[in-house]
């Protein structure tokens, strides 16, 4: 099965939403998406051969750099490369844009993730304390990751 990375619009966010709320214990809301795409950060939507959204990602591009904000793939889909794909297609316009790093939170408690991350290059350089609402009035810790672009052939990540 093949994917194409089409930019999200507002007109995708029933499709986006659907996968958000049954991904996460604290989803984004629908809000959350449409301030990012009127600020004007990079939006992408993964899809399959049928046209529907099977992942997406967000990352707000600054100076030389960029901070992904969120890359979820349906739980239904995960461990298929798809979040590698997400990250490649991030990855490659970043170096195009010129950004030498790339930047993330990831709950401490979120393994799939680190280890997808870890798997693409990205190292653990630091620790947010009590970043994430985890419930119950509790907090969950966001390991900060970093990955360099310099010199990064992402065509064959």
């Amino acid at each position: 099965m093949s994917t194409r990375v089409l930019p999200m619009t507002t007109a995708d966010l029933d499709e986006v939403m659907a996968i958000e709320v049954v991904a996460y214990s604290h989803p984004w809301t629908r809000g959350n998406f449409i301030d990012s795409l009127v600020a004007g950060y990079l939006a992408w939507r993964l899809v399959d051969d049928a046209g529907r959204c099977i992942g997406y990602c967000v990352a707000m591009a600054g100076v030389e750099e960029t901070h992904l904000l969120n890359l979820t793939v349906a739980p239904s889909r995960q461990g298929r490369g798809h979040g590698r794909a997400l990250l490649s297609a991030l990855c490659a316009d970043c170096t195009a844009r010129g950004d030498q790093m790339l930047w993330l939170e990831v709950r401490q408690s979120n393994d799939g993730a680190r280890r997808l991350y870890a798997r693409f290059g990205f190292a653990e350089v630091g620790l947010r304390r009590d970043y994430y609402p985890a419930g119950s009035g509790r907090r969950e810790h966001a390991v900060v990751m970093s990955l360099s672009l310099v010199g990064r052939v992402h065509a064959l990540d």
